[in-house]
């Protein structure tokens, strides 16, 4: 007869928890999964790491079950517990007692895990025989690397890059190999342009899931294509991603020089594109707190999308809307915003969350959440509230790494309200929701 190991329940750290107060329940005390998710946070905070610690498995610290969790655990625990000693937690190291129990089970485990090892997984999921090459491209290869450009780059605006961005490079390389093939030399330069949008979409994905090497090089790439090509649209749409990634992490200057290099041949550009790089030239110039220029330049792509002709501009331009104008602009008034000086960016952030479609999911998302977080700033912290819970709600069905960028934004804008219940709320929401991603 075999006898189950009975645990020594960890009331330290279970008293330790009751004694904080929930933000989510007034009056009630901390709960597990609260502090599941102040353990996820400060892991990403201090360590860049997502994990996804959930109320089991703090009910399995309390019951005793795990005495001596890792470090960074023991540190995160500490922290969100506010203690500061391991032992205040009642976490110790010790070699227990092994059950006959334990040793069939891990037995079990082994013999489970040996046989996992030794199928051929990775030969199940790699192509045994790799999708051949024509051996002449033609309009139908063609039309079908646009195809898939098209395809991913509807997944894109609709769930975010994290979602299918290993696929699209997966495609990219097949199709990049296209460019070595016999092709019409009245077609090669719809061959090149065709692959420079597929990897523009490729980089994309990849910067909104901030894998910024590997969206470097497929704009980098993209980019060759569209000069090889001599497509002044595709190569204004490559300098126009390049901007916008270099903008984000932080390198207005650069961004900017990607931009003037787009607007060098601004005649040979539709009115849609000229007003679409007027205002990543307004963000850039935002960044580098340039006020009166960031002004002039929104002036100008508002002048430019007023003589926008949808019929005039290529397949990919159809995103740039009047919702997307609107945002994107937007978003180049915020950064002035914030710093105290008066602007439409909430009006025009607003406007675009009222008419982006669903198929632009994830800029809805992002527009409103910076609408939030404006509102936080300059206006009535409990509206901003309220169109946060939103804005989590939005964010937390997409795949986007840039969209939960701007809500962690938001939860710190929402910090700077300490007093406000609805403010609290929303911080608290906005842990949960980002610790279980």
């Amino acid at each position: 007869m075999y006898q189950r190991r009975v645990y020594q329940p960890n009331e330290q750290l279970r008293h330790a928890r009751l004694q904080l107060p929930s933000r989510l329940s007034p009056g009630q005390p901390l709960s597990r999964q609260e502090v599941a998710a102040l353990v996820n946070e400060w892991l990403y905070d201090h360590t860049g790491t997502r994990t996804e610690i959930d109320a089991n498995y703090i009910g399995k610290l309390e019951r005793g079950v795990i005495r001596w969790p890792q470090r960074r655990y023991r540190e995160a625990l500490r922290a969100a517990l506010q203690v500061a000693t391991d032992v205040q937690l009642g976490f110790y190291a010790t070699r227990r007692e092994t059950s006959t129990v334990d040793v069939v089970d891990r037995q079990q485990f082994l013999r489970t895990a040996g046989m996992l090892a030794t199928l051929p997984w990775l030969d199940l999921f790699t192509p045994t025989t790799p999708t051949p090459l024509p051996t002449r491209v033609g309009r139908t290869e063609i039309d079908q690397v646009r195809a898939a450009a098209t395809v991913f780059t509807s997944w894109d605006y609709a769930f975010g890059g994290g979602l299918a961005r290993e696929a699209v490079f997966t495609q990219l390389r097949w199709s990049a190999q296209l460019l070595r093939v016999d092709c019409p030399e009245q077609l090669r330069a719809e061959l090149f342009a065709a692959v420079a949008q597929l990897a523009d979409v490729a980089g994309f994905m990849a910067f909104d899931a901030c894998a910024h090497d590997d969206a470097r090089r497929a704009f980098r790439f993209a980019l060759a294509c569209t000069e090889y090509a001599g497509d002044w649209h595709a190569r204004a749409n490559a300098l126009a991603d390049m901007a916008r990634q270099a903008i984000w992490v932080d390198e207005p200057d650069q961004g900017l020089t990607y931009v003037e290099q787009a607007l060098v041949r601004a005649d040979r550009l539709t009115a849609t594109e000229r007003a679409m790089l007027y205002t990543i030239r307004a963000r850039a110039l935002a960044r580098m707190d340039r006020p009166q220029e960031t002004l002039a330049a929104v002036g100008r792509a508002d002048a430019a999308f007023a003589l926008a002709n949808p019929a005039e501009d290529p397949p990919w331009m159809a995103f740039y809307d009047h919702a997307q104008h609107h945002g994107d602009t937007g978003h180049a008034l915020f950064d002035l915003s914030v710093r105290g000086r008066r602007t439409h960016a909430a009006q025009r952030l607003a406007y675009s969350v009222a008419n982006h479609g669903p198929a632009y999911a994830r800029s809805r998302a992002i527009s409103r959440t910076k609408l939030a977080s404006l509102l936080m700033v300059t206006g009535d912290p409990r509206r901003a509230a309220a169109i946060g819970q939103r804005a989590v709600d939005d964010a937390g069905s997409l795949r986007s790494r840039r969209a939960l960028d701007d809500v962690r934004e938001l939860h710190r804008f929402a910090g700077r309200h300490p007093a406000i219940a609805e403010a609290g709320e929303l911080r608290d929401r906005i842990t949960a929701t980002l610790g279980t991603r």
